[in-house]
């Protein structure tokens, strides 16, 4: 089973995503927790035991703590977390900056489920 988190300020993201995850979810093939800040990210994250969660999928565009600053502390407190980094915004500049801060992989918005759906697979290694 994939275990993630989806961290997004835009809360009907939590909606769009058990929609579309609907078969896999039912399956028993993914869970998906959701947090709606960095700062909430981070908590979970924290707080998780045992540490069972395989790829944390990021807004990098939020108020308060952006998901590039989460993907650094990430990176420092959980190196083994496979991080993708989501956003409305494909320019150049926060790909080499997600890169740089470790990101695993970079979809842009709107996003294309089939696609995500096919790199998630691929980064947990169960395809």
């Amino acid at each position: 089973m994939i275990n993630m988190l989806v961290v997004d300020d835009e809360q009907d993201v939590e909606v769009l995503f058990k929609q579309r995850f609907k078969k896999e979810l039912k399956d028993g093939e993914v869970r998906i927790d959701f947090a709606f800040s960095g700062k909430d990210a981070l908590h979970f994250l924290r707080t998780l035991n045992p540490f069972d969660l395989i790829l944390v999928l990021s807004d990098i565009n939020m108020p308060g703590m952006t998901g590039l600053e989460l993907l650094r502390t990430i990176r420092v407190e959980f190196p083994m977390l496979k991080v993708m980094m989501v956003t409305a915004y494909g320019d150049e500049n926060n790909h080499r900056t997600a890169v740089s801060y470790g990101a695993s992989d970079f979809v842009t918005k709107p996003v294309d489920f089939s696609q995500l759906k096919e790199k998630i697979f691929k980064l947990a290694g169960t395809n």
